[in-house]
């Protein structure tokens, strides 16, 4: 079995990042900077996040800072989906999510029959949220 695993990347807020999105879906947050793998190639690069995996039950986040060598343009070519039927639970993640970023779209029932909602969070990254009609 093959999954898709989102990879994300910042400009020196990765730690704060994970740790955010770790506080809304929970699961197991694993992390390790350049200064700890050992491949931080100058001083200022040892507390970047040199790779991250917060693993929950229902997905996988993947993530990392860049450097001088990777240079991370953010963009709004990546959107991060969370579809579902749990209205309780998307409706949490959305205003979680929606803290100190900017709601794009607000959670409303759409055309489609489903609830749906964009937004982009404090770091930049693009959230949709969909909540299936039962």
């Amino acid at each position: 079995m093959s999954r898709l695993h989102p990879y994300l990347n910042f400009n020196g807020q990765g730690f704060a990042a994970m740790n955010f999105y770790h506080s809304i879906f929970g699961g197991e947050l694993k992390t390790q900077s350049y200064g700890e793998s050992g491949q931080a190639r100058k001083e200022s690069e040892k507390k970047l996040l040199m790779h991250a995996e917060l693993k929950t039950d229902n997905f996988t986040i993947l993530a990392s800072d860049g450097n001088e060598e990777h240079k991370v343009t953010m963009g709004n070519s990546v959107n991060m989906c969370l579809v579902g039927n749990e209205a309780k639970q998307l409706t949490d993640y959305f205003n979680k999510l929606a803290e100190g970023g900017k709601i794009t779209m607000p959670l409303a029932k759409q055309f489609w029959g489903d609830t749906y909602g964009m937004l982009t969070d404090k770091f930049g990254i693009h959230w949709m949220v969909n909540i299936s009609a039962k």
